[in-house]
């Protein structure tokens, strides 16, 4: 016997904590009665589990890296009919689900899968995987600045973790810079808010890593499958950054 929402994110249907949502949204069914309690545990193999209305069933797990390009929404649907990321993933019969999250206006690296365990993995907070970030900014902000951004800066949800940031290019004639930016957070539009924290507006924004996990030369709007050694490299980064956050928390 299992959490219900532990089957279901192995099952493919979500992320964990999205199959918690379905749950308390009451569209999950164990043996034809609705559950909407997240203690409630089952049997994938006896028990009959459905998700509004459609009964989960093992599929092969799946992981993709997409470069997604401006203008295309990191959703399974958009009601304005707006281009979403999974338009892109032809050839592919599984469903898939982003990896966290890239706004609409920003491009670069983005994960898929069918792994809930897998994505709840990378992007539990406590794992601190690494994102890297080029930011195309308004201005040339000065060292004091940009070391605001590496020790931590003060948002309206909290104070960011240190950033690892570097000047790339300057453009004096346009007055922009583009800075490469490391967070271990996910939080929403982080890196554009830290730059306005310094008053450094991102005018572009492109992720280029996830973890070891480089964007390289993938043309925009492809994907491709990772190899295992990948997965297991992401797997074991996030594995090492929560003994490391707990190591930190010991010696505190």
């Amino acid at each position: 016997m299992e959490r219900l929402q532990k089957i279901l994110a192995q099952a493919g249907v979500a992320s964990r904590r999205k199959c918690e949502e379905l749950i308390l949204a009451g569209k999950v069914e164990v043996n034809g009665e609705v559950v909407t309690a997240l203690g409630t545990k089952a049997d994938p193999d006896t028990d009959i589990i459905k998700v509004s209305g459609k009964r989960i069933s093992g599929e092969n797990k799946i992981y993709i890296m997409f470069n997604k390009p401006k203008g295309v929404i990191t959703s399974a649907s958009d009601p304005k009919g707006r281009k979403i990321v999974t338009d892109y993933m032809k050839g592919i019969k599984e469903r898939v689900y982003p990896i966290g999250r890239l706004d609409y206006d920003t491009e670069g690296l983005l994960l898929l899968t069918n792994d809930g365990e897998f994505a709840n993995l990378l992007t539990h907070p406590k794992h601190h995987v690494p994102k890297t970030y080029l930011a195309t900014v308004k201005g040339i902000p000065h060292g004091t600045s940009l070391d605001k951004l590496k020790e931590g800066i003060k948002l309206e949800d909290g104070m960011t973790a240190p950033a690892e940031v570097e000047y790339k290019d300057i453009d004096e004639d346009s007055k922009e810079s583009v800075i490469s930016i490391t967070i271990h957070e996910g939080r929403n539009r982080q890196v554009r808010r830290m730059f306005e924290a310094i008053s450094h507006p991102v005018i572009r924004l492109k992720r280029i890593s996830f973890g070891d996990i480089l964007l390289q030369n993938l043309k925009r709007g492809s994907y491709r499958h990772l190899t295992k050694d990948e997965i297991n490299g992401l797997k074991q980064l996030a594995m090492a950054g929560l003994a490391k956050g707990n190591n930190t928390r010991k010696d505190t």
